[in-house]
């Protein structure tokens, strides 16, 4: 790739830096405020819901494959929408006895937060550095549903032994900085793997080999008398 593209080369530290920040909102609500093992679990359901939001612009965006989209954009948002809901009545039917100190104001500015995380990568990652010029709307429609269900089958298992552990301050906080640490480490190795395959060279072109038996014979000088072609002889 060019030299004169720094910026697109850069790596994604902006939309790092955002999403650590916007995770650490509940490590703040878990220490600072009281709040519960279900506060946390509805605002990491809330971010799956932010999650395919985004997806769904990216499919409505993407720069290739203009016709899939009249297809795969409302799929998408049926399919997901479902999953989406289905995962909420599960949050809450598991894990709602622990409502504790509930108090949305704080869940909504969790989420706003979050919200401007997945807005930045959005922007920086897939709008600036031209993502959407070579993806389709059959591979954005994909590529959430790996992350999401990664994501929550730890949250899940994390919620059950914070539930086993009487719900402490230090087991939900562990619980916060585990996956944040896995939510960094998925939305780096997708940035890593789009470095990569844009970094692989063309194959290389057959070698031009010059072939003997191809070589015309040079043909005899037009100039030269025919009676002195005759004495070479």
């Amino acid at each position: 790739m060019a030299a004169s593209a720094p910026f697109a080369r850069a790596p994604s530290v902006p939309s790092a830096v955002g999403l650590v920040v916007a995770n650490l909102v509940p490590l703040v609500g878990v220490l600072f405020f009281g709040w519960s093992l279900f506060g946390v679990m509805w605002l990491y359901w809330a971010e799956n819901g932010v999650i395919g939001a985004f997806a769904l612009l990216r499919i409505l965006t993407a720069g290739e494959g203009h016709g899939q989209k009249l297809v795969m954009a409302p799929f998408f948002a049926v399919h997901f929408g479902l999953f989406w809901t289905v995962h909420g009545v599960f949050v809450v039917s598991t894990f709602g006895d622990d409502v504790g100190l509930w108090d949305p104001t704080l869940q909504v500015e969790g989420l706003v937060a979050l919200v401007l995380s997945h807005g930045a990568s959005f922007v920086l990652n897939y709008l600036a550095r031209g993502e959407w010029k070579t993806t389709t709307p059959g591979a954005e429609m994909f590529k959430p549903y790996g992350r999401v269900v990664l994501l929550h089958l730890v949250i899940l298992l994390g919620g059950f032994l914070v539930g086993l552990s009487g719900s402490g301050v230090l087991a939900l906080a562990i619980l916060v900085v585990l996956k944040t640490g896995l939510d960094l480490a998925v939305h780096l190795a997708g940035h890593w793997m789009r470095l990569r395959d844009e970094d692989v060279p063309p194959p290389d072109p057959e070698p031009r080999t010059l072939r003997l038996d191809a070589v015309p014979e040079r043909a005899p000088d037009r100039a030269t008398p025919l009676a002195l072609r005759d004495g070479d002889r």
